[in-house]
């Protein structure tokens, strides 16, 4: 009798330890999180912090170095194939068929999947209305536009009915126009499919839309929570003031006001519980001019500076450089 390999927690993703090593280097150094079934769970970090490769792992297209996975209640070691049947995938690149038509590529895909060609008939017309497609369904993809590609793609990716759908940096590349409209079909997919939805990202606005995110940094998780409870754990605004000389506005407010300044492009960023009472005492108390001033409630940038201790270029200039440095990687995707 060949056992079951599902298991009966009730998650649509469990992940325990999980890490993934090229040599010395770990891309993805023991991550551990669950992923509540119909949710829209975020993974938000740089590029070269360990997205990809995590999400990599979880589709079985890489074997972990350690640590254990369950995708849709298989585990991704013992059960690979069942992993697949019951998961979609959007890559970061478009991975359509420029030859074959929109039509042609649903149906390749969905006879790989094992799907009848009446299951295709019923399933198909209604995707490809919801990506706003129809009309484009007998033209070759290499016609279609970027942001047309990966909407296909959304519809492929739901054509055999995933419990798990998988979205890799499903808007990079794209001008911000084409990802609110990859967004308003998002949306209306959580609103019509009861899919689980596992997005990974660099951009805010869209971690903002998530029920939950993970904060991903150098390959390790630093902070899991919804996005309001991030924000409320920094428990401070950002004053951000630029002066004629930010290095003796610096000193005057780390002496008289007891508030560490940080030099940043904008100008001097200093983090303190109330914004708006604070500036007036910080107008009080400057010898030196003052050209703006902003007052900022905490936001995501503000919650990763917060746990990570950087922003997010710094660390994805970091991970990048780090991740070519060592020579068992060379070559590979990052992310």
């Amino acid at each position: 009798m060949v056992q079951d390999s599902r298991h009966a927690s009730g998650a649509a993703v469990e992940v325990d330890g999980l890490v993934k090593r090229y040599g010395d280097f770990a891309a993805v150094a023991g991550v551990s999180f669950d992923v509540h079934p119909g949710e829209l769970f975020g993974f938000l970090g740089p590029n070269g912090a360990g997205k990809t490769t995590t999400i990599s792992m979880l589709c079985t297209l890489l074997a972990p170095s350690a640590g254990t996975a369950r995708v849709a209640g298989y585990d991704i070691a013992a059960d690979p194939t069942a992993v697949r049947s019951s998961i979609g995938l959007v890559f970061q690149d478009t991975t359509l068929d420029d030859y074959l038509t929109g039509e042609e590529n649903l149906r390749f895909h969905a006879v790989l999947y094992g799907l009848h060609s009446a299951e295709i008939d019923t399933r198909m017309p209604p995707l490809l209305e919801m990506v706003g497609l129809t009309g484009w369904a007998h033209q070759q993809t290499r016609f279609y536009s970027g942001g047309m590609k990966r909407r296909l793609e959304i519809a492929r990716g739901l054509l055999h009915m995933p419990r798990v759908l998988f979205l890799d940096e499903p808007t990079i590349g794209l001008d911000p126009q084409t990802r609110a409209h990859i967004w308003a079909y998002v949306d209306e997919l959580r609103t019509r499919e009861a899919t689980t939805m596992f997005l990974t990202t660099h951009y805010m606005d869209e971690a903002e839309r998530c029920d939950r995110i993970a904060i991903i940094d150098e390959g390790r998780i630093v902070a899991i929570d919804t996005p309001g409870a991030l924000k409320a754990s920094v428990g401070a605004d950002t004053v951000t003031v630029r002066t004629g000389d930010d290095e003796r506005a610096r000193d005057e407010i780390g002496r008289g006001l007891g508030v560490q300044g940080e030099r940043s492009d904008d100008g001097l960023r200093l983090r303190v519980p109330d914004g708006e009472s604070f500036v007036p005492r910080l107008f009080g108390h400057l010898t030196v001019g003052v050209s703006s001033v902003e007052v900022r409630r905490p936001s995501l940038d503000d919650v990763f500076i917060q746990y990570t201790g950087h922003d997010m270029r710094d660390a994805e200039s970091a991970a990048v450089d780090q991740f070519r440095s060592n020579p068992m990687v060379r070559g590979f995707r990052k992310g």
